[in-house]
């Protein structure tokens, strides 16, 4: 989700809800601490020079169970945030504290904001050496048909 859809998006709603991939809801006494926008200038494993910009939330709790953050003010927030560091409309990442801070993209499903997983990847398949298979479901099914046949002996 960008930034112009999440602003989109909290015009329409009474009250913020992000829910975690797990189903559960981050409590609603959370607060947005930062609202930023993050550089990352890499090299991958294959020699290629990278950048990524996205625009960065973090969500914490606190134990201030009185007060609620509610859609104007995030909005406000983050226009703020666009308008004083000249952040682009980026993708969001949301960093949210479990064991450890967790990275997650963001998504909406009409009612709640969806913190999604998050995966790392090799850029550079090609470079060091990793096939790039893909499977298509058709052909599993077509091996797996025959060999289960009645009478083919696999049970």
């Amino acid at each position: 989700m960008k930034l112009s859809e999440i602003k989109s998006k909290l015009k329409t709603l009474d009250t913020i809800a992000f829910q975690l991939p797990n189903g559960t809801l981050v409590p609603n006494h959370f607060h947005v601490t930062e609202v930023g926008k993050i550089s990352k200038h890499f090299i991958d494993c294959g020699g290629t020079v990278r950048t990524e910009n996205v625009a960065n939330f973090q969500l914490w709790e606190a134990d201030d169970y009185d007060h609620r953050l509610h859609p104007e003010k995030l909005l406000n927030i983050i226009e703020l945030s666009e308008k004083v560091l000249q952040i682009e409309d980026l993708e969001i990442e949301v960093e949210y504290q479990g064991d450890t801070i967790g990275k997650y993209g963001l998504d909406f499903n009409g009612e709640h904001f969806l913190l999604t997983t998050k995966l790392t990847d090799c850029l550079a398949k090609d470079k060091c050496g990793i096939p790039e298979t893909k499977l298509k479901l058709s052909d599993l099914q077509q091996e797996a048909a025959p060999s289960c046949a009645p009478g083919s002996g696999c049970c």
